[in-house]
This record gives C-alpha cells, sequence and structure tokens, in this order.
C-alpha cells in the first residue's frame, strides 16, 4: 500500500517559478535520500514539464508530494510524484511528441519523450483547446517497488493565499477491502485544517470498521474543533460492494463504464450537529472508479465529456476533474480510486482526448 505526503502546489506564471518548483524537488530529493542519478532525473522531468507550462501556455500548476511504501520484505522505498497541469491548446501531435529526442523548439530540450523514459511511471492527457496533464513518478529504487492492487489519484490544495489546506483524505487496507475517507473542515485554514486532519487520522486506526462506525467515532473525536463534512466509503472487492455514509457536502460518485451512481450524504456538521447517519451499499466492479471530492470541486464534472480519460492513471482523472471544476474560492480535494489490475496505467501509457 503507498501512503501520500502532503501536496505542495506551485503555480507557474514565469520563468522565475521553474526554479522555484525545481528547487523544492531538489529539497523532496535530498529529504527522501534519493541518490544522485534518481535526484538529477527528477530535477530534468519537473524542468521540462515547468518550462514547456510557461513557454506554450503561460500559465499552470506543478504539483509534488512524496510517496512512501513498504513491500512485503518490510522495505520502505520513497518517490516523488509529479503532477504538471495546463489549460492550453493540447498537444496536436502526442504521438511526435512523445518519440525519445524529439523536442519542440524553444523548449528546455530533452522532450517528452525522454520524460517518459526518466520516469518510473507515467501517463499523460491532453485535449484540444483543453490542455494537457502530465504525471510522472520517480522511485528512489524502483526495484522494490510492488505493484499495489489499489491504484489511488487524489489533488488535495488549499484556496490560493492559504498554506494549510482545510480539506484532507486517507485511506487503509484491510483483508482485501479499501476504506476511503474524505474530510472538509469548516470554512478554510488551520482551524479547519485541525479538524479534517482529526476525523482522518480514524482511518488508519478503525479500517476494520462499518463506514457508519467510523463517522459516529469521527463526530465524537471532532468535538471541541470546527467539525467537518466526512464522507466514509468502503470498497469490499471480494463480495463486490461498496458501503458507504456521509454527513455534510462530501460528493462520492461510483463511475461505471456504461453508467454512475452518486451516493447520498445527509445534512450535518461530524462533531457538532449529526442529525441522522445511515449507511448505504452500492454494487462494485473490477472496472468501476471510485470518485470523491469536496465541495471546493463543481459536481457538474462528467467523465464523458473527456474521451479515454477514465483508462488513465487515477492521478490524471484527479488532476482534469481539479483543472476544470475548482471553484477556486475554497479548498479543493478529489480522490479517485480503482483497482489496479483493471487498468494499464502506471505502465507508461500515452493517450489524447482527440
Amino acid at each position: 500500500m503507498i501512503s501520500y505526503g502532503t501536496q505542495l502546489v506551485f503555480r507557474l506564471e514565469d520563468s522565475s517559478g521553474v526554479a522555484v518548483v525545481r528547487r523544492a524537488g531538489g529539497v523532496l530529493a535530498r529529504e527522501l535520500q534519493f541518490d544522485e542519478t534518481r535526484a538529477g532525473q527528477l530535477a530534468l522531468v519537473i524542468t521540462e514539464a515547468a518550462t514547456n507550462i510557461v513557454k506554450h501556455v503561460g500559465y499552470g500548476e506543478i504539483l509534488l508530494r512524496a510517496l512512501h511504501q513498504k513491500n512485503a520484505a518490510g522495505i520502505e522505498v520513497s518517490g516523488v510524484e509529479v503532477i504538471a497541469i495546463d489549460k492550453g491548446a493540447g498537444i496536436r501531435d502526442l504521438h511526435l511528441q512523445m518519440e525519445d529526442g524529439h523536442s519542440t523548439a524553444g523548449t528546455y530540450g530533452i522532450g517528452l519523450g525522454a520524460v517518459r523514459r526518466l520516469s518510473h511511471e507515467f501517463d499523460i492527457y491532453t485535449s484540444p483547446e483543453k490542455g494537457t496533464v502530465l504525471l510522472m513518478i520517480i522511485w528512489a529504487d524502483e526495484r522494490q517497488v510492488q505493484p499495489p492492487f489499489w491504484q489511488v489519484g487524489a489533488i488535495c490544495v488549499p484556496i490560493e493565499g492559504e498554506e494549510v489546506c482545510g480539506d484532507n483524505w486517507a485511506i487503509a487496507a484491510r483483508q482485501g477491502a479499501l476504506t476511503l475517507m474524505v474530510a472538509d473542515g469548516l470554512g478554510h485554514g488551520p482551524d479547519a485544517a485541525i479538524a479534517a486532519n482529526a476525523a482522518v487520522y480514524l482511518v488508519a486506526q478503525h479500517a476494520d470498521q462499518s463506514p457508519s462506525i467510523i463517522l459516529q467515532r469521527a463526530h465524537n473525536d471532532l468535538h471541541g474543533t470546527r467539525g467537518a463534512a466526512v464522507a466514509v466509503s468502503k470498497i469490499d472487492p471480494g463480495n463486490t460492494r461498496l458501503t458507504f455514509a456521509g454527513i455534510g457536502n462530501i460528493s462520492v460518485c461510483v463511475s461505471y463504464t456504461d453508467s454512475s451512481r452518486h451516493l447520498v450524504s445527509h445534512n450535518g456538521i461530524v462533531g457538532s450537529n449529526l442529525r441522522k447517519l445511515q449507511e448505504f451499499s452500492e454494487s462494485w466492479d473490477s472496472d468501476a472508479l471510485l470518485i470523491a471530492h469536496s465541495d471546493g470541486i463543481n459536481t457538474r464534472w462528467n467523465l464523458d465529456l473527456y474521451p479515454e480519460l477514465r483508462y488513465c492513471h487515477p492521478g490524471l482523472i484527479a488532476a482534469v476533474i481539479y483543472r476544470d471544476f475548482s471553484r477556486e474560492r475554497d479548498d479543493a480535494t478529489v480522490v479517485v480510486i480503482r483497482e489496479a489490475g483493471n487498468t494499464a496505467a502506471g505502465l507508461i501509457n500515452s493517450r489524447s482526448g482527440a
């Protein structure tokens, strides 16, 4: 199971921003004890992605975070996830751009093909006039990485101007089942973060419990905080079921290949005013996506508007939803989960929504 560090957001508007995000990547590499080769790969990947945004679009974002995994042998390996997001014209000839050694004139110079080769995991989604999203992961030692059963993608960022995000999320796996919680502390800033953090802390402690019990525990533990909107989903693939309980305005959807099902949360505030606690059950199949987000994301997104996107890495799906449906006046979180065995994402893909 992979654990996910806090996401760092870098908004790019000019070339000075490229240096800022590259330095931040260097700090992460040192903290995670990357060797010189891995640190250099990370710097090249970040620089190419950021420079392309600045030169060809003018504005975009780079998101960085640390990843950690303890494999079956008990060896812990660390990595860095890089997500590059823009709203540009998209890439017209993706296959040409993905050829190793090809670089559009005026860019940093190594090209997307080299970025793909340098990344241990890579995926891209581009769509005409909507933009491009890249996901790249570099591990300190990719030989120690164990392929996960669950593939997870997430964006969790504060409103612009705040350093601390009032949203949070967490996952935990027990006996083949996966539990996800998304929490949105009331308001934003440090006090909202205290409430959200207190809620998600419970997931690892009580992942063997049902969503309704976890939610009740969160309500008890959040007394004295601002309170939060909280949703808990538990996927049991062995029994092809998903159970769910939610309080407040966290949106949760199960997306199948030919339909989708939005799950119902009740009104209230966890930690303050829990009027009704009810657990629901929904069918789950191996091709489904679980998509959950805070109210910093507009609910009008529709994966059908993005050809082939549902087959990409969940990190790309989360990033596209965030890019196109963020309300930009609140903290924003979106988490996407699928069974890893039912996608080629992570095996170095490149897709276009053209």
